[in-house]
């Protein structure tokens, strides 16, 4: 499948901005993605040459010297320090957009072309590093952003339904242990909390404003209603709304848990020992903890595995057994 002029002009920019020197027309013909479909020399240096002035035309400070003190071939770069623009302000909003866009950069979907362009200028021979344009991109897998992976097509969806100001409905679970029910909404926002991806809005089966944390939404997330239906109320602070549902739980609300005897230290420090407890044939200790963030706590006490096991409240339990499980089919399928 032949790779699109927008798509080759883009794959040319991330090779001339990754590498430290000039990069020649041939190793660039063999290297940078739609530059091979060419069916001879001359064919490539027309492409290429109608390309170079593309970019000039836009403003991209391209480079021309020599490929190295041994090789006098002509080569190509853009200058990074011409290239990088000047500090730039953001608005709340804008900035919020800016970070949503970053993220979307690191998915999958977009990481791969990054990745895999940057792979073959090196197996190539060129010399590149990560883009960097104004600060650093780190190019990384989905497992630094753990609350969007899996999740990408959600938010997409998601997004184009706040920006036409559609209604969407889906199915959503409150914890993995429970099943899905649909949910009607009418989408305010995207909001980022502590690596946790949450959509607010109003609910219509609740008739309230509601959260909806993107990793318990199902895939199948549809628009609905005409567009233009949804408004948000003025001065709403989104980032305030998921702050106060994800932070600490009510003063008072606690959890008790088992641990073993020399075992889960943290919890213990953390905790009031109520008592001795023999547990499946193990002796151990009752530990009575606030729960702060339940999410935080049921990570911790995953961490532990066998030796920490909650006896209440079951919300806590279930969110910890339902981690557990998902660890253990992540372990069997690297296994198989």
């Amino acid at each position: 499948m032949a790779i699109s002029k927008v798509e080759r002009l883009v794959n040319l920019v991330i090779a001339l901005l990754s590498t430290r020197g000039y990069i020649t027309a041939e190793k660039i013909r063999s290297s940078v993605a739609g530059y091979s479909d060419s069916p001879n020399a001359e064919a490539f240096s027309r492409m290429f040459e109608r390309d170079k002035n593309e970019l000039r035309d836009l403003g991209i400070p391209l480079e021309v010297g020599k490929a190295s003190a041994l090789n006098p071939s002509e080569g190509y770069r853009i200058n990074r320090d011409a290239y990088a623009l000047p500090p730039v302000e953001l608005t709340a909003d804008e900035a919020a957009a800016v970070a949503v866009a970053t993220r979307l950069w690191e998915s999958p979907e977009l990481i791969t072309a990054t990745q895999g362009a940057l792979l073959k200028l090196r197996a190539a021979g060129v010399d590149v590093e990560p883009v960097d344009i104004g600060t650093p991109v780190a190019i990384a897998s989905t497992a630094g952003m753990p609350g969007l992976r899996g999740s990408e097509d959600v938010l997409g969806v998601l997004l184009s339904a706040i920006d036409s100001r559609q209604a969407v409905q889906f199915p959503h679970r409150s914890s993995r242990a429970e099943p899905y029910a649909t949910r009607t909404v009418e989408p305010w926002g995207v909001v980022t909390d502590k690596g946790r991806w949450y959509l607010v809005g109003h609910d219509r089966d609740r008739g309230a404003t509601r959260t909806f944390r993107l990793s318990r939404i199902g895939a199948e997330v549809t628009p609905i209603g005409p567009t233009g239906a949804v408004a948000v109320p003025e001065g709403v602070d989104l980032r305030a709304i998921v702050s106060q549902v994800v932070s600490e739980a009510p003063i008072g609300l606690r959890a008790t848990v088992w641990v073993a005897d020399g075992r889960a230290t943290g919890l213990r420090r953390a905790g009031r020992l109520l008592g001795p407890r023999q547990l499946g044939g193990r002796s151990g200790q009752v530990v009575e903890l606030d729960i702060g963030s339940s999410d935080r706590l049921a990570r911790e006490i995953t961490g532990y595995g066998a030796d920490a096991i909650v006896l209440q409240p079951s919300s806590l339990r279930e969110d910890v057994l339902a981690r557990l499980r998902a660890h253990a089919a992540i372990g069997e399928e690297r296994r198989q």
